[in-house]
């Protein structure tokens, strides 16, 4: 009796022990559960990552377009981690690579090099981050998004005005940086007015070359040398920004010319708005960096989610038809200057005209 009693209890405390032992393995389920869907929460919570690159902070332009950018993704509540290249391609891939490590979720990418930076691109998609190419095309890869101006059209207005107000005469012709892709559509659309004269003879073009790195003290010396071979019969100037435009007018003034030769430019620099004024610089084109700079930034988001970002156009990057944002550009000239620039808010009167 007492033997059949023991084993009843025996078997009665072993019942006990599986089923406490599976309380809490219900227990722990329960709370794996409840942290699981806390972290999913968590997740769909967790603050959107933008990595920003740069090529320079060395132009008025990009220094604009990185602030921009900073300020729309405070007001959209998202992080922005920004890192400059100084024009440095094996750079601005390293610096890629940090912002990848730091768990970015997409990244806007403004080359210095648009070949180089393919292979940037190529370690963003391996790590599962989508890219937008900002105002320069990446050639020769994938590219999700590619956000910029008609750059094209760009070029159109400088050669458009630059044969408006040159009808004959010896023109240098300046284009921008050999690693700029933009460079490359700018002259094409250039050429569209200025090819017609050359052809016919209207212009010569005693000097055509690039910028390298878009640098205004390369300018300076192209323009210098322009000078010197040609003893100053130069009437014209295509020049592809206003950095640039900026080194050959130094060049011009040291010779008594500025003023005096039409020359183009490109930015909407405040520099280059007072040398409009004073007359020394022709021309600028407007592109308004602010509204790219907040577009970026709403289509990076908007590409987290899983959304469209919007693309009107599509441009070939030799390897693909890139889905493109493109915004359009102004010619500005003393003509319109007050009405596009000022009256916009992208350039204060008083810093203007010294006011």
């Amino acid at each position: 009796m007492k033997k059949s009693v023991r084993i009843a209890a025996m078997a009665l405390a072993g019942i006990m022990s599986i089923s406490l032992f599976a309380g809490c393995g219900a227990s722990n389920s329960a709370s794996n559960g409840s942290a699981s869907g806390n972290s999913a929460a968590s997740s769909a919570d967790k603050k959107i990552k933008i990595g920003l690159s740069l090529p320079t902070q060395q132009e008025e332009r990009w220094v604009r377009d990185k602030a921009t950018m900073e300020e729309a993704a405070k007001k959209a509540g998202v992080d922005i981690a920004v890192q400059v290249a100084n024009m440095d391609a094996a750079k601005q891939d390293s610096q890629v690579e940090n912002l990848i490590s730091q768990g970015i979720d997409i990244l806007i990418l403004a080359p210095h090099d648009a070949k180089a930076a393919a292979s940037t691109v190529d370690k963003a998609h391996k790590a599962g981050i989508k890219v937008i190419a900002y105002d320069r095309l990446i050639t020769g890869t994938d590219i999700d998004v590619y956000m910029s101006f008609d750059n094209v059209k760009v070029g159109e207005l400088q050669g458009k005005w630059l044969t408006e107000h040159l009808d004959k005469g010896n023109i240098v012709w300046l284009a921008g940086a050999p690693t700029d892709n933009n460079a490359t559509l700018f002259k094409q659309g250039a050429a569209k007015y200025l090819q017609p004269k050359i052809d016919s003879g209207d212009y010569k073009v005693v000097m055509e070359q690039p910028v390298v790195d878009w640098k205004p003290d390369n300018a300076l010396k192209l323009m210098e040398n322009a000078l010197t071979a040609n003893n100053n019969n130069i009437q014209g100037v295509l020049a592809p920004n206003d950095g640039t435009a900026g080194g050959c007018i130094q060049a011009l003034a040291a010779q008594g010319l500025a003023g005096k030769v039409p020359i183009t430019g490109q930015d909407s620099e405040l520099s280059a708005a007072k040398r409009i004024i004073e007359g020394t610089q022709g021309m600028t084109v407007f592109k308004d960096t602010r509204k790219l700079g907040e577009a970026a930034v709403e289509a990076a988001i908007k590409m987290v989610k899983g959304e469209d970002p919007g693309a009107n156009d599509k441009v070939n990057n030799e390897k693909m038809d890139v889905p493109s944002i493109l915004l359009a550009a102004e010619a500005v000239d003393k003509d319109n200057i007050d009405k596009i620039l000022i009256d916009s808010g992208y350039l204060k009167k008083e810093d203007v005209y010294g006011k």
